[in-house]
């Protein structure tokens, strides 16, 4: 199977993608993984991404197209695949559709995690982390036993900036004016599933096997 997963940041898709990859023993590709593989490897492909992300530009769509497909082209024919943050835009989803054609495949299924903004914002913002561990807790759901300090190193915790209220609304409305549109396209197509992303990781989990085997 093909699949796509949507759905805007902290809808939980890395949680699921996870999951999805041992449960199909498929390939992700994502997009911010062939980035940074291309980038270390000094491929061609990777050092042309290199020069707009070390100018904090995005990587425009016809070099995010080529490096998506120079990682798809490499899957062997009967893995399944799991797309991961691609396609963002039309232009991108119009491409792939080009491609898979030309190749004799298709996607099999759009997997949208829908969350309320409210949810996600609560989520998010919620987040606090220790920057030399890598550990996350929420003050909310998974709250350290003191407010502010990691339980094992007793170093300071802290929100990353892109993790503040207004800069989840922001990348929000990016989501929403680029990526959402993608919703209505695949629906068209007959091949999305929307699941409640604010249930449980578990009954979200349990919600996807259960489209996937329809």
């Amino acid at each position: 199977m093909n699949i796509i997963l949507l759905g805007p940041p902290g809808a939980g898709k890395g949680t699921q993608a996870e999951r999805l990859i041992k449960q199909l023993n498929a390939v992700q590709i994502s997009t911010g993984d062939i980035f940074r593989t291309n980038i270390k490897n000094n491929t061609p492909l990777g050092a042309k991404a290199k020069e707009y992300i070390n100018k904090g530009q995005l990587v425009p769509d016809e070099l995010t197209i080529d490096l998506v497909w120079d990682a798809l082209d490499k899957v062997e024919d009967e893995k399944s695949v799991l797309l991961d943050g691609f396609p963002r835009n039309i232009t991108q989803a119009e491409a792939l559709d080009e491609g898979m054609q030309k190749r004799d495949k298709k996607i099999d299924k759009v997997i949208n995690i829908n969350v309320p903004e409210d949810v996600i914002i609560e989520r998010i913002s919620g987040r606090r982390v220790n920057v030399s561990t890598g550990k996350v807790y929420h003050i909310k759901f998974n709250p350290p036993k003191v407010e502010g300090i990691d339980d094992e190193t007793g170093e300071k915790l802290i929100q990353r900036e892109d993790d503040t209220e207004k800069a989840v609304k922001q990348r929000l409305d990016v989501y929403n004016k680029q990526t959402s549109v993608l919703i209505d396209y695949y629906d068209k197509k007959g091949i999305l599933v929307t699941i409640d992303g604010a249930k449980t990781p578990d009954e979200v989990f349990d919600q996807i096997k259960k489209s996937l085997e329809k």
